[in-house]
């Protein structure tokens, strides 16, 4: 018998009540943002005034859409190149940690296991905060002992990254070792047993199987980074992304049906990259 199932006509409608009330209350400001996106109209607002798709498409004033809007579309082009960079050396640095914890013992392995979650649960403005003022401290004493000018250790992309990477790795971490703890290591003993160097082992054994997880974490990663906002309004200088973009878009002009549109393409973007991460996460024939 299932416990969890509702066992009377009353329960079973409120649950089901219950459930669509709550998809509703998650889908409907989503929806709401995606209707307006293609509303004839200068305001993301009822009336409705007919379908457009020049929020998307239009090069003409009032109506310039988001592929001819040179401020969004450097915002994006920031967001996927800066969520590029931090994705991969996220993975690169999350699967040395995964097998660092994992295969290694060392001491205050369980406390510095806690200290690499910290970041994900300190605030994201604590964080950002806390990075500008430690770089710009080092950045001042360089400049005042040698007249050094570190202008890399100011607001601008390279502290975002560094920002950003800072918790991104925790996740990766996460993500890679779930995957390589159900690794039967018995695999990896056959390949040496045969001849195999320990790079090779690792590069036709331990990598295919961890490829998923891998994939996985950038994926994850990557949509972390580009929606990130806190952490990186902190750290951002003149090469802002499109999270700041939109936010100084929105303080200045307010709600327009092209930041709708944004919205459409973010949604749409980020809904494809999480297909490909569950698909890339299920298991493979003779996979546990």
């Amino acid at each position: 018998m299932n416990v969890a199932a509702p066992r009377s006509g009353l329960m079973r409608g409120l649950y089901i009540g219950y459930m669509l009330a709550f998809f509703f209350y998650l889908a409907a400001p989503l929806a709401a943002a995606a209707i307006f996106a293609f509303n004839d109209s200068q305001f993301p607002a009822l009336p409705w005034k007919g379908f457009t798709l020049n929020w998307f498409f239009g090069s003409t004033e009032p109506q310039i859409g988001l592929f001819n809007d040179r401020r969004l579309m450097a915002g994006l082009i920031n967001s996927l190149w800066i969520g590029v960079i931090v994705s991969a050396l996220s993975v690169v640095i999350g699967t040395c940690n995964a097998f660092l914890f994992e295969r290694k013992s060392f001491p205050f392995k369980s406390a510095l296991y806690v200290l690499m979650i910290v970041p994900l649960v300190i605030p994201g403005v604590i964080l950002g905060i806390s990075i500008l003022v430690f770089s710009s401290m080092i950045a001042n004493g360089v400049s005042d002992a040698f007249w050094w000018e570190w202008d890399f250790l100011r607001p601008g992309v390279l502290l975002v990254i560094l920002g950003q990477l800072s918790f991104l790795v925790t996740i990766t971490t996460l993500v890679i070792s779930a995957r390589l703890r159900k690794f039967d290591i018995a695999l990896e003993e056959a390949a040496l047993n045969l001849g195999a160097s320990r790079v090779r082992v690792l590069a036709t054994v331990t990598l295919p199987y961890l490829a998923p997880a891998l994939f996985s974490g950038f994926v994850v990663a990557f949509l972390v980074s580009f929606e990130n906002f806190n952490t990186t309004l902190m750290l951002v200088g003149s090469d802002a992304p499109l999270t700041i973009t939109m936010y100084d878009r929105m303080v200045k002009v307010g709600s327009t049906p092209v930041l709708n549109a944004v919205s459409v393409f973010l949604m749409i973007g980020s809904g494809l990259l999480a297909l490909a991460s569950v698909f890339a996460q299920r298991p493979r024939r003779g996979e546990g």
